[in-house]
């Protein structure tokens, strides 16, 4: 507890500081006895917290129907048996530590990137609910070395249904041929479906498609189109 005093008077102000971002309490005392809280937003740098909170609930994962999947894997791997020293979960914020965004960076510009603004955009994730990263991490080396994204979008078409999208699949260089890349797509695939998505897109370039095509996807007839505001 710190205590301060307000106006040059009697007044005095208790603060309670949590460990974590968020509303903090101040009990004040005035001089006449009457108690009145008040709420403040105070935020630091210095508070944020990086933890082992899922993004979304791992039960998702554990529960996948995965006699639905369409590939075959040689050896066998699964959702729960990702390969040896391996684990797929949903992301949580200590993956900033674990090379997370090393991963991410081997696919597209990362930006320089505070924890700060990584809580911030976890946390309206997680909020929303509709948005569902797992990552591969590898126990031997207490790192990422696999991720993707299924998001999911609330429409008033076909009876208030919801579309799935799967973006930032990205296997790190290291780990190429383990079949990473073919599991974040199955495991994706069969999430929207349980999530009760009518429908489940990706984006991909023309020599791609077959490779897709393994997985139950198939063409457009739509060109994709595109506006950048920044890279």
């Amino acid at each position: 507890m710190c205590h301060m005093s307000l106006g040059g008077g009697d007044t005095q102000v208790e603060l309670g500081v949590s460990q974590v971002a968020g509303p903090v309490c101040a009990l004040v005392f005035a001089s006449s006895g009457k108690e009145e809280i008040i709420w403040e937003r105070l935020y630091a740098a210095d508070t944020m917290i990086l933890d082992e909170t899922p993004l979304f609930d791992p039960r998702l994962l554990a529960e996948l129907d995965w006699s639905q999947n369409m590939v075959s894997f040689c050896p066998a791997i699964s959702p729960v048996n990702p390969g040896e020293s391996l684990v797929l979960r949903p992301l949580c914020t200590s993956d900033l530590n674990r090379g997370f965004y090393k991963v991410l960076g081997q696919l597209t510009n990362v930006g320089d990137v505070t924890a700060e603004q990584f809580i911030g955009k976890f946390e309206h994730m997680k909020r929303s609910g509709d948005y569902f990263a797992v990552v591969v991490e590898d126990l031997n080396l207490g790192q990422i070395v696999a991720t993707a994204t299924l998001i999911t979008e609330h429409k008033f078409i076909h009876g208030c249904a919801k579309r799935g999208r799967i973006e930032e699949v990205v296997v790190s260089d290291e780990c190429r041929g383990k079949q990473l890349g073919k599991l974040l797509l199955s495991v994706l695939t069969l999430l929207s479906k349980a999530l009760g998505c009518y429908k489940v897109t990706l984006e991909c370039k023309p020599p791609n498609v077959a490779f897709y095509e393994k997985f139950g996807y198939v063409a457009s007839e739509e060109t994709y189109m595109q506006r950048r505001f920044s890279d």
